[in-house]
């Protein structure tokens, strides 16, 4: 079922919808034990006739919505948008791999409820474990960041194998918190739905067929409105520099644009450019980062200098 792109940075789907299925299920789904859909080995004494017409699993898809397995902080801002599917009997279907990095990997996932209309794709940005994790960024975003306990956070500068699984757990909270908290803002990022563990779910940036938008990056020019995207990018980076933050990693790598709308995406990483010694370097890094994509295809140079200005005023850096 996980069958990949030779380029590991690709975003788009690896098979249509409803296409076979090869391999075995995600770890992700075959450790998942409902708790309220016994067994037929749980069955009382005279109802063994009923054992074949009961599973652990749903019927259909691969495993139950886990929307149960969220406490309320581990699931997104309210008001939720009206995609998301909160019920109990919806079932989640994994349709294939959207984009493997170095850190993580993101699933597109079907969450639908049987025998209704009700049905939302969602990506599922899953941490890799301390075996097949790559942690180049840790040192300087980590900056900082200190677990409530010493023994974790010691674990964590060592590199043990205990100390990179929580530093997975911690990319993984970070980057659920950052999305919280840069939606109820009003930046332009996907909706965090929920996190389980190291694995977070969130709206699916593309179309309903399931084909990904595509990365900034990867835009012709003749689908570029460039003005019009430079404004909205703009309008986000402003939001996040008055909250004291910055991107930290931005890049026409991870902006997706669909229909002309602008998402910014990957942001486990974002750093309060007050706190960190290094906040300022970061905001213009990332300014000028993107910056390069607009320039070399039209954007007067100027304009990106004044954006940088303008976000460390709104920052009070400058």
């Amino acid at each position: 079922m996980r069958e990949r792109f030779a380029d590991s940075d690709s975003f788009s789907r690896i098979r249509p919808k409803g296409g076979p299925r090869r391999g075995r299920r995600s770890d992700r789904f075959d450790d998942f034990e409902p708790e309220y859909f016994p067994s037929a080995a749980a069955l009382p004494e005279g109802f063994d006739d009923l054992a074949p017409a009961v599973s652990d699993g749903p019927a259909e898809g691969d495993r139950w919505s886990t929307w149960d397995r969220s406490t309320p902080t581990e699931k997104g801002p309210e008001p939720r948008p009206d995609w998301v599917v909160t019920e109990l009997a919806a079932v989640d279907t994994e349709l294939g791999i959207v984009k493997t990095g170095k850190e993580a990997d993101v699933f597109l996932l079907e969450r639908a409820v049987p025998g209704t209309g009700r049905r939302t794709l969602m990506a599922a940005k899953r941490y890799r474990d301390a075996q097949h994790r790559m942690f180049h960024r840790d040192s300087g975003y980590l900056e900082g960041r200190q677990h409530k306990e010493s023994r974790i956070t010691r674990a964590m500068a060592k590199r043990t194998a205990f100390g990179k699984e929580a530093i997975a757990g911690q990319w993984a909270g970070a980057e659920f918190a950052a999305l919280c908290r840069l939606w109820s803002a009003g930046v332009a990022v996907p909706y965090p739905v929920q996190i389980t563990g190291t694995e977070i779910l969130m709206e699916f940036v593309g179309d309903e067929d399931g084909a990904a938008a595509p990365r900034l990056a990867q835009l012709r020019a003749e689908e570029a409105d460039v003005e019009d995207l430079w404004e909205q990018l703009g309008r986000s980076l402003s939001l996040l520099a008055v909250d004291g933050y910055a991107h930290g990693d931005l890049s026409a790598y991870n902006i997706l644009v669909h229909r002309g709308r602008l998402v910014i995406i990957d942001v486990p990483q974002i750093v309060d450019v007050v706190a960190n010694p290094r906040g300022l370097s970061f905001l213009e890094r990332d300014v000028r980062n993107v910056g390069a994509w607009f320039v070399s295809r039209g954007l007067p140079e100027d304009r990106v200098e004044e954006l940088v200005g303008s976000l460390a005023a709104d920052a009070r850096l400058g």
